[in-house]
């Protein structure tokens, strides 16, 4: 029986659609699996192979999902990262939008220890097991840690130029100055070692960051 021809795009544009969602269910049993892997065994105990095995699939198809090794390991960071796969940006979250919203400097900077705790929450594990005694040798891993502090930084710059539109910016220490100290204090290293390594509560670790935060913009 001959199909017409509207009938025949309906029938290629669900068989796409079913590609589609079967390719992301793949992809997201991937990163499952690779998550699971990378927080048990770190870097050094995820291969491919493996993390084929454990996902089911075949060692193609984690390639054409995602890519190598550290294609991978950076898919898994950036979900954990945002919490989801939704495409949507950082700075149309509600931890970012709370900071957008805020009253005053204070609110604002309590708005961003939140979030950093958040942030903190969801990677601080991963990025633990993996930079445990260092990147090493391995210039995957090197590559991979260079790259999330220059996204952070980034971040970081996105949220300060919403500071300076709502609330605006002391020439003293200044936008370079304060850049620097709200990269440093919010890194994960510094959570890792209070929250971790010291024993804080998160809540206490979000206090202090707010406060710490807030001291760096008043100079």
């Amino acid at each position: 029986m001959l199909m017409k021809e509207g009938d025949s795009g309906k029938m290629r544009s669900y068989d796409n659609s079913t590609r589609r969602e079967a390719a992301a269910v793949t992809r997201r049993r991937i990163l499952d699996a690779a998550t699971r892997i990378l927080l048990s065994g770190g870097y050094a105990g995820m291969t491919v192979a493996r993390l084929a095995t454990a996902a089911d699939v075949s060692p193609q198809t984690v390639y054409n999902a995602i890519g190598g090794k550290a294609q991978v390991v950076k898919a898994v960071y950036d979900t954990l990262l945002a919490g989801d796969e939704d495409p949507i940006p950082m700075s149309e979250r509600p931890g970012f939008l709370a900071m957008r919203d805020s009253a005053d400097p204070k609110a604002f900077f309590e708005a961003y220890a939140a979030w950093s705790r958040g942030i903190y929450a969801r990677v601080g594990p991963l990025l633990g097991v993996l930079l445990e005694g260092g990147s090493g040798g391995d210039a995957a891993l090197r590559e991979f840690v260079a790259t999330i502090e220059a996204e952070r930084r980034t971040g970081n710059g996105h949220a300060l130029e919403l500071l300076r539109r709502s609330h605006g910016i002391p020439r003293s220490p200044g936008r370079a100055a304060l850049h620097d100290a709200v990269w440093t204090l919010t890194s994960p290293e510094v959570a890792d070692r209070l929250i971790r390594r010291c024993g804080w509560s998160a809540r206490r670790y979000e206090s202090w960051l707010a406060r710490q935060l807030l001291r760096s913009y008043e100079g």
